[in-house]
Parts: structure tokens; sequence; C-alpha cells
């Protein structure tokens, strides 16, 4: 399935290369659970330096630790 579009595909490689490195210092820093995709909210920034533009994209989601029934 990659996506075709340059830009979608780049984000969806980025969460193939990097997503079990979120997952495990994700699990260290609030033990295990999941990050919400409901209670969420994003930004986009523009950075530039001398090297060029930059993007900087911020994710923020509620922690929802599992819980045992």
């Amino acid at each position: 399935m990659p996506p075709k579009e340059p830009l979608i595909y780049r984000l969806y490689e980025i969460v193939q290369n990097y997503g079990y490195a979120y997952k495990a210092i994700l699990n260290e820093k609030f033990g295990d659970g999941i990050m919400s995709a409901i209670t969420f909210s994003t930004k986009v920034e523009k950075e530039t330096d001398e090297k060029g533009d930059w993007v900087k994209i911020t994710l923020r989601g509620k922690w929802l630790p599992y819980s045992r029934f």
C-alpha cells in the first residue's frame, strides 16, 4: 500500500523507519499504552536557518495507559 503522493509517502516512510523507536521511548517515559488520535492536536511550523527551510511537525495526543479489566 504505500501512498503514491510523494509528501504522504515520506510521512509514511518516517513511521515505518522510526515507529518502533518512538514506541520504545514512549513506553519508557509513560509505561504501556497508546497516544490518543481522538484527543489530539497537531502543529506545523516553518524554521529557516543558513542551510535552508525546515519543517517542524508537532503531534500532541493524550496518553492512554493500557487498563486491565
